[in-house]
């Protein structure tokens, strides 16, 4: 597919009014995507397991115009309060789309919207917030466009929240998400991610990821500023060599269940992530003293307990903790016992694996 098969045909009989409504949950990737190309073209393929707890909810209420406009008309409340600061991000958002859903100028839109975690709690906010933005527009479409199917649904979803944050095209589905072109893997393309399309064992299907907030504060540096280091990078083709070799790694690590492989991977994957970090330029060191307590605390727990705890790392200190859902006791018990201490007033987040993004039932208890 390219570009041009999302661009729909002209709409008829646009409606006056409506409103919409999805929740959308984050991700944590396993192989990480850093760098992307001219319109959200990833530098590499990723693949990622969908949140359950950590999602937003969106409500978006649109108005027809009694002209099209020239320019975006919306208002933005962010837990209840205007934020005139995501102004910015969904214009840039809506210009970015346009083309494909062009209704956009035909209407007035109310955008209320919420988390389930706390805002710049270092949680995938982002990907959540734009994919469920996203959907609510879809959802529009559809209304315009009955024919839709949910495939076309699903893919164009996935299409438009890329243009929003590249990560939020894996938040559409669940629990097992790829993103980019990979020659191993069958329909992966740039455009949009795919459910993961192989076989994955039932040790895989459960899986718990404990949040460990270290550092609760604002990026030490944005998500576009650290993915265009990356340009130029001195290490950065061997770094998008080594993503495409972890994917393909990973196909027999899913079937087999062969979880100290995984660890391997994944492990390394959130270390690489910070070292192409702190081998930039200029360079940042992302991770707190915390960070490291806590994966040493890690690395020595799973060696004495013979569990197969493991941590991922998104691009600032806090620590993902993930595990099966058959050592969740034990495991559970070691974070509350020796990791907890770390975080910042002590707060965590529990979560899991989750199957993607639902519609609300817009007017009813929610």
């Amino acid at each position: 597919m390219t570009e041009k098969d999302f661009v729909p045909s002209a709409y008829h009989n646009l409606k006056e009014e409506g409103v919409v409504g999805f929740k959308s949950p984050s991700n944590i990737a396993l192989v990480k995507y850093w760098g992307k190309k001219e319109n959200q073209i990833p530098a590499n393929p990723s693949i990622s397991f969908t949140l359950d707890a950590c999602a937003t909810k969106t409500i978006l209420t649109y108005s027809k115009l009694e002209k099209r406009a020239t320019d975006f008309s919306f208002d933005l409340i962010f837990e209840g309060k205007p934020k005139p600061s995501f102004t910015p991000k969904i214009t840039t958002f809506f210009s970015r789309i346009v083309t494909y859903v062009p209704f956009l100028l035909d209407y007035h839109f109310v955008i209320e919207t919420s988390n389930s975690f706390p805002h710049s709690s270092g949680i995938a906010s982002s990907a959540s917030g734009m994919s469920a933005l996203a959907l609510c527009l879809m959802e529009i479409e559809k209304e315009l466009n009955p024919e839709m199917s949910d495939t076309q649904f699903i893919q164009k979803a996935s299409f438009l929240s890329r243009l929003g944050s590249g990560s939020a095209c894996r938040s559409i589905q669940g629990d097992i998400v790829q993103w980019g072109n990979h020659t191993d893997t069958d329909r992966s393309s740039d455009l949009y991610g795919i459910k993961y399309p192989y076989e994955v064992h039932k040790l895989f299907r459960n899986y718990h990821d404990t949040i460990l907030l270290v550092d609760k504060g604002e990026k030490q540096v944005s998500s576009t500023v650290g993915h265009d280091l990356m340009h130029d990078h001195p290490f950065a083709r061997q770094r998008f060599a080594q993503a495409h070799e972890n994917l393909t790694k990973l196909k027999s690590v899913f079937k087999e269940g062969d979880l100290k492989e995984f660890i391997k991977i994944v492990e390394s994957e959130a270390l690489t992530l910070h070292a192409m970090m702190m081998t930039s330029h200029p360079y940042f060191i992302l991770m707190k003293p915390n960070t490291l307590e806590i994966i040493n605390k890690i690395w020595a727990f799973r060696e004495r307990s013979g569990t197969h705890v493991c941590f991922t790392l998104d691009a600032g200190a806090n620590v993902h903790v993930l595990y099966p859902e058959n050592e969740k006791e034990e495991v559970y018990q070691f974070i509350k016992n020796e990791l907890v201490v770390y975080c910042q007033n002590q707060q965590y987040i529990c979560d899991r694996i989750g199957f993607g993004a639902k519609r609300i039932n817009v007017g009813l208890d929610n």
